[in-house]
């Protein structure tokens, strides 16, 4: 009669992924070098320019300094953090890219429609970015869900494994 010791929960996912696979490693630091990057030189081209903007143009720079600026604490979180716990990476990431889908395409369609510009094909290569990215999202909370659930299964299966989980 060997008795195996029972895990935790978060026992058991940890033996099961303790630390980043390599490729999300590969994303993480490519996440956090290009937001580094892009907000580096944003800042410089920001910066850079002899005379003043106007405030259209600096809001756009804002903006994208900010995407960038998102992007890179999001590579290193994801570092620091080295186990994705229930896909939460995922779930952020995908909200990443929504919102700067949402906010680049609502920021350049009103420059267009001010500018009296081609507005449609704003628009349709916006739209094809929010329709991704949106899909994206959907499928990672989908993931997500998937996974708590199984960790719910396992908690109810194994009852003394309860542990917190601390929201993940």
């Amino acid at each position: 009669m060997t008795e195996e010791p029972r895990l935790s929960a978060r026992e058991m996912i940890e033996r099961l992924e303790p630390a980043l696979s390599r490729a999300r490693r590969v994303r993480a630091v490519a996440s956090l070098l290009s937001g580094l990057s892009g907000t580096a030189f944003m800042i410089a081209l920001w910066g850079g320019e002899p005379g003043p903007l106007p405030g259209r143009t600096q809001a756009m720079f804002a903006l994208l300094t900010v995407i960038c600026l998102a992007w890179a604490g999001y590579g290193g979180w994801l570092l620091v953090r080295r186990v994705p716990l229930f896909a939460t990476d995922r779930v952020i990431a995908a909200w990443i890219a929504l919102a700067a889908s949402l906010a680049t395409t609502a920021a350049l369609a009103t420059m267009a429609a001010r500018r009296g510009t081609g507005l449609a094909p704003v628009l349709g290569v916006g739209g094809l970015f929010v329709a991704a990215a949106l899909v994206l999202t959907v499928l990672a909370h989908t993931r997500r869900a998937a996974l708590l659930r199984r960790a719910r299964e396992l908690r109810r299966t194994h009852p003394a494994s309860r542990t917190h989980t601390s929201g993940n």
